[in-house]
């Protein structure tokens, strides 16, 4: 996709008017300069790849109310920010409880926190119960049976709910 301002006007015209508002928010909520800045970007370039960004296809209040618009997108960016920290933080607290004969080397280490990063992105636009029931059955090893018993839920819910997830998997690594 091209950046040039002449192609994407309300992009720019956006940028423009609303980066400097965005990163200040954002650097308030992260209370860091550099994380912020890298947040406003990736809210732009997100905005621009998204397959809704002209103005024929944006709602009245993306239009009429551009920080609300910003905001939403900076907030679910921030969302995954947080979310990749959390995964991030909970994998070198597994690593220091191994003992160091049996810990991976530092590049096996950033190949495994980079496919847990990988994984998270996938599962992210799954509901919350098909994304718990994927990681019951992947990483617990739980029969559906079980997973079905402490989801409160059916069986049969499980396998609908294990069919949505793998076909998640499949359609982003094809």
């Amino acid at each position: 996709m091209a950046a040039d301002p002449a192609l994407h006007p309300h992009i720019h015209t956006l940028y423009s008017e609303h980066h400097g508002w965005l990163q200040g928010w954002l650097r308030r909520k992260l209370g860091n300069a550099f994380d912020a800045a890298d947040l406003a970007q990736d809210t732009f370039l997100r905005i621009l790849t998204a397959p809704d960004h002209t103005p024929e296809k944006q709602c009245d209040w993306q239009l009429r109310e551009p920080r609300a618009y910003l905001t939403v997108v900076a907030k679910r960016l921030l969302a995954n920010l947080y979310r990749r920290r959390s995964l991030e933080q909970a994998y070198l607290e597994a690593l220091s409880a191994l003992p160091e004969p049996l810990a991976p080397s530092p590049e096996q280490q950033a190949i495994i926190l980079e496919t847990l990063q990988e994984i998270d992105a996938m599962l992210d636009g799954l509901a919350p119960p098909v994304r718990q029931a994927f990681l019951m059955a992947q990483l617990e090893g739980l029969g559906y049976a079980e997973i079905a018993t402490k989801l409160g839920v059916s069986e049969r819910t499980v396998k609908r709910y294990m069919a949505e997830a793998m076909a998640r998997c499949i359609l982003l690594v094809a």
